[in-house]
């Protein structure tokens, strides 16, 4: 059994939506129920869902459930401003997965498209909508997965940075999906998990997730991925992404764009995999894209103790933008692209 069949990282159950806590993996295995539409900001900006189809998931029940608690002690007549607000409120949460803003206003859309129906009808197509949004992620990541594991041969080397698994999406991940794929079809291949620092989502998240599924990984540090590579231990890179800009160049996890200069320099395929609705197609290149940047505590500190200097200034953004030049092809559910790349176009 894989993981993906095992544990889901976000589930809704009618009034509530329950979450894997991604903060306590691997320690711990522990579900929080989420009621509110605070409840679900909070959740998200606090990383206890990540991984942007999931973050989108998320926000999308999270709106349903703001807008029906809101229906509770508003007047119908206010719930318009209601959904505005809420959406707002969310899309605040993360700034650089633009899956968040994508499945929020798909919802706002589906809400304004029931205008003049009652309440309880549109209530009802909004919770649809969300439902809408989680299949469709799961059945993109399953062909997603299809044509990543059409690139992974027997005995192949993979590395992936970050986490871009069944804990990022609805199910089977988008990076992580050929992996499973591959495995389900008896291909023996081993994947080299970065860890992912500061975070650590690579060595908490992806090797845990893999490890789960039986699936051969070695947990490795950032700053050995030249090493592994000179070694000729790794063919092929395989990462998710946050955001896609319409000329191919894409945000993913702090770190990525360092394994895709090493990858250029040792003449290694490095592919990006994501669904459609990462791709933002209102923004032409990379430099355009929101990068978040997060406490410094995430550096300076390591379990709780600090391990730099006091008062020590940080920069820690998130992430950042890998060139398209340095993508050998993007891995979506509508096809494969490789440079030069016109996403506008391939995907009108």
């Amino acid at each position: 059994m894989s993981i993906d069949d095992s544990f889901r990282s976000v589930r809704f159950n009618q009034d509530k939506i329950v979450l894997l806590d991604q903060t306590r993996l691997p320690e711990e295995i522990k579900y929080v129920d989420l009621y509110t539409v605070e409840d679900v900001f909070w959740s998200i900006r606090n990383m206890l869902v990540r991984g942007a189809p999931a973050i989108g998931i998320a926000a999308a029940y999270g709106l349903y459930l703001g807008v029906l608690d809101a229906s509770k002690k508003r007047a119908s007549t206010a719930l318009n401003d209601s959904v505005e607000e809420y959406t707002r409120y969310l899309m605040s949460a993360r700034p650089t997965a633009v899956n968040l803003e994508w499945a929020l206003r798909r919802m706002k859309q589906r809400w304004d498209h029931e205008k003049g129906l009652s309440v309880e009808h549109k209530l009802t197509a909004l919770q649809d909508e969300a439902r809408a949004i989680d299949l469709e992620d799961e059945a993109a990541n399953r062909i997603i997965g299809e044509h990543l594991a059409a690139l992974i041969k027997e005995g192949m080397g993979v590395l992936t940075h970050c986490n871009a698994g069944a804990l990022a999406t609805s199910r089977y991940g988008t990076a992580l999906s050929g992996f499973y794929i591959a495995k389900e079809r008896g291909v023996d291949f081993k994947v080299f998990a970065d860890e992912t620092r500061p975070v650590l989502q690579g060595a908490r998240l992806t090797a845990w997730e893999l490890q789960q599924a039986g699936i051969d990984v070695t947990l490795i540090c950032d700053n050995m991925a030249a090493t592994v590579m000179s070694q000729g231990k790794i063919q092929a890179v395989m990462v998710g992404a946050d955001r896609i800009a319409a000329n191919g160049d894409t945000a993913n996890k702090i770190g990525t764009y360092s394994v895709a200069v090493l990858a250029h320099h040792f003449g290694i395929p490095f592919y990006v995999a994501a669904p459609t609705s990462t791709v933002d197609l209102g923004i032409d290149h990379g430099q355009q894209i929101p990068i978040e940047e997060r406490a410094a505590e995430e550096i300076t500190k390591f379990n709780g103790r600090m391990v730099a200097p006091n008062d020590i200034t940080v920069y820690n953004p998130a992430f950042d933008v890998t060139p398209h030049e340095l993508i050998t092809a993007i891995v979506t559910e509508k096809g494969v692209f490789s440079p030069p790349m016109d996403l506008r176009s391939a995907l009108s």
